[in-house]
């Protein structure tokens, strides 16, 4: 199941505690959501947020959202639990923290199955440890129902023992290797976190970052950065128009029994169409998106 294309500018925390911000969660324009398990949940309110999730998913009303629900880990009192409890909760796909074999990724994909989950529900990966990022292109080709990696700089920062720099330089050689291993098997890649949310500037510049290094989209811990991460990761008006422009150029090529085209002065090959198309087809995807949540 390599990431079915749709929209993941911004993908939002939310805690699986917190009912609130469940019911909030339907009504903001965020592409994707990650009700959660985990760290945004205390251990003495595991239960009662899988109620939550549960609950939530099944009143619905959460439109072409994409939901993926974290878990907890699997050697944690709660992680096997989770992905029973949520095998058929209704989300698109479960998100497992600190993956660090593919191992890992097939016993949980097992316990889901054990449980009822349906075919279409993915998994996704996160990578947030040395070992995790070392072993990317194993965790990525661990089984065709994986989706996607989330990267988790906070985790990585502490194992790194490095600094949360404002260039994020510290982060750069595990950013390329996840996205490396990411692309190499068609998955969806998602960068990590912004934690200083009075840092307008700095998210902002994180979120040119993550695209320049070819991320899909950025993880929030708060409702008010999703315009800036939709308007960072969607492409704009100009690249629109010139993909546009790009196909057109090449189909006109192509009756003439040509292999290439030439617009503005620039060869336009098959590659160049490739990425044309999916810059198209991403921009329509939004469209509907943004009418479904208007």
């Amino acid at each position: 199941m390599a990431a079915i294309p749709r929209p993941r500018r911004s993908v939002l925390y939310m805690p699986g505690s917190n009912t609130r911000a469940l019911e909030k969660g339907r009504s903001l324009p965020a592409d994707a959501l990650i009700l959660d398990l985990e760290d945004a949940v205390s251990p003495d309110a595991k239960e009662d947020a899988r109620d939550n999730i549960r609950a939530a998913l099944s009143a619905g009303g959460y439109g072409k959202r994409e939901i993926l629900i974290r878990v907890n880990g699997m050697d944690t009192p709660w992680g096997r639990d989770d992905l029973a409890a949520m095998a058929q909760a209704g989300a698109d796909g479960i998100l497992l923290p600190k993956v660090e074999s593919a191992a890992s990724v097939l016993d949980a994909q097992a316990l889901l199955d054990a449980n009822g989950g349906p075919d279409g529900l993915s998994v996704w990966c996160m990578i947030e440890t040395p070992l995790g990022v070392l072993r990317a292109q194993e965790i990525a080709g661990a089984t065709p129902r994986l989706a996607g990696f989330v990267m988790g700089t906070s985790d990585l920062a502490k194992d790194l023992h490095c600094l949360h720099t404002p260039d994020r330089l510290p982060f750069i050689t595990s950013l390329n290797i996840a996205v490396l291993a990411a692309r190499a098997y068609g998955l969806a890649i998602l960068d990590g976190v912004h934690l200083d949310l009075a840092d307008a500037e700095g998210f902002a510049a994180a979120c040119r970052q993550g695209l320049e290094l070819g991320f899909d989209g950025k993880t929030l811990i708060h409702p008010k950065t999703i315009a800036v991460a939709n308007e960072t990761f969607g492409p704009p008006a100009g690249e629109i128009a010139l993909s546009h422009r790009i196909i057109e150029a090449f189909d006109n090529a192509a009756a003439d029994g040509k292999a290439v085209a030439v617009l503005d002065g620039k060869l336009v090959e098959n590659l160049h169409v490739e990425n044309a198309r999916r810059v198209l087809t991403l921009a329509r995807m939004i469209e509907e998106l943004d009418a479904d949540q208007a």
